[in-house]
């Protein structure tokens, strides 16, 4: 059977096993990924991980600004791909690229659909207390992920896993989940569910809010955030008016008056206060500096108690 002609759409760290895997299985005859960004102190243009896989196996690299225009479509529809998988593109397709690809146009997204619809399913399935998570593979309709369901894989999410931890489990079960959702289209097997809109939930944007820690709030609360936030965008707080970024914390049932205030200096950092139980911060950023033990930043800072954090 000849292998399908594919066009892959993928931009971060997340989608580069899918791409390797696609590569494997099909002709991929082009990647459409983001436009390089500038990145680093140095503000150099910096490919995105998919351009760098790609242009690593002489695949061609297409960077729309704006995959929508007609043009670009046009462009698109003269390749004459059989599929397209799009994993973590970063950019909304129109009906009209979702209507060139006899096969389809196949999503890799990192939830339990139609749980966490949108751009951050990861982070905000840690932030919210979950317990399981998955990968799912659908076909892609004019909605934000409510196409049909292919095939899905779950995974349990531990009490103090990271979304770091979590993103490089998924990014590979989603490899594994493609491949078998490629052999189901090839063989003519594959099954289609419809979504069930009434069980949907959403995963917005992360932003400075989703980030500050809001003491007043329980210490499990904080404590999903903190982890649902590692290692990208990092929970913050201020302590003296300095902006404190919270790497690592554990959590503990004793209870204060006072949420954010220092209580005390522990055996690995401090114990903080929060609405109900406390959290005991283990590993954290001051400005301008590397992430370290909160032992070491307490062994470098004079601190008198009480402080409160902001």
């Amino acid at each position: 059977m000849p292998k399908f002609r594919a066009i892959f759409m993928g931009t971060p760290d997340f989608a580069v096993p899918c791409l390797a895997k696609l590569c494997e299985i099909c002709n991929v005859v082009t990647v459409i990924t983001q436009p390089d960004k500038k990145r680093g102190r140095g503000q150099k243009l910096t490919p995105s991980p998919v351009k760098t896989f790609a242009l690593e196996h002489n695949i061609p690299v297409l960077q729309p600004v704006k995959i929508k225009e007609f043009s670009f479509v046009k462009k698109l529809a003269d390749l004459k791909p059989d599929i397209i998988i799009v994993v973590a593109f970063g950019q909304i397709l129109s009906q009209a690229i979702l209507d060139i690809p006899p096969k389809g146009c196949i999503n890799v997204h990192a939830s339990l659909l139609p749980r966490y619809r949108g751009a951050a399913p990861i982070h905000w399935a840690i932030i919210r207390g979950e317990k399981e998570t998955g990968v799912t593979t659908m076909y892609m309709d004019a909605g934000l992920d409510t196409g049909d369901i292919i095939l899905n894989d779950s995974i349990q999410i531990t009490d103090d896993m990271t979304t770091e931890v979590l993103h490089d489990k998924l990014m590979i079960m989603g490899a594994a989940l493609l491949d078998r959702t490629i052999k189901q289209i090839e063989t003519g097997t594959v099954q289609r569910k419809a979504q069930d809109d009434a069980l949907s939930t959403y995963s917005p944007l992360l932003n400075d809010t989703t980030c500050r820690i809001e003491w007043k709030k329980s210490a499990l609360s904080i404590h999903n955030q903190v982890r649902g936030l590692n290692s990208w965008p990092v929970a913050y707080s201020i302590l003296e008016g300095k902006k404190i970024k919270i790497w690592q914390t554990a959590l503990s049932e004793e209870n204060f008056l006072h949420p954010g205030e220092i209580v005390r200096i522990t055996k690995h950092g401090f114990l903080v206060a929060a609405e109900t139980g406390s959290i005991e911060i283990l590993e954290l950023q001051a400005p301008n500096k590397k992430r370290m033990s909160a032992r070491d930043y307490i062994n470098g800072h004079k601190l008198t108690l009480p402080l409160t954090f902001e």
